[in-house]
């Protein structure tokens, strides 16, 4: 028996980052290095006039989602990409550096 065709999926996720309330982002925003993300997201944040929040949380927001939503699909070099924007998203509006995280420790015994 032949299997019904698959409706597509919708990718919410995509229309958030396309048509967010909050920017109004520019195209392959996420697709540069860490320094054109961070830019891209400040000019963003700064010229939107529908944010709710400040322009550092706007933006830092919005890659943190898209971080999120890409999820297990991201590279190690991409993630780490993303994570470098978040520290020169903060470099930009003069906000302290994250602190480091502690290493994972092992739960061997």
């Amino acid at each position: 028996m032949a299997r019904p065709p698959r409706k597509p999926t919708r990718r919410w996720s995509k229309a958030v980052t396309e048509h967010s309330d909050a920017l109004d982002l520019e195209p392959d925003v996420f697709k540069g290095s860490p320094a054109q993300i961070a830019r891209s997201l400040q000019r963003s944040a700064e010229r939107s006039t529908r944010r709710k929040a400040t322009p550092f949380r706007s933006a830092l927001s919005m890659l943190v989602f898209y971080e999120n939503r890409a999820g297990k699909n991201l590279s190690a070099s991409r993630r780490r990409a993303l994570d470098q924007a978040k520290d020169e998203l903060r470099k930009l509006y003069g906000r302290p550096p994250r602190r480091a995280r502690a290493p994972a420790r092992s739960r061997a015994r």
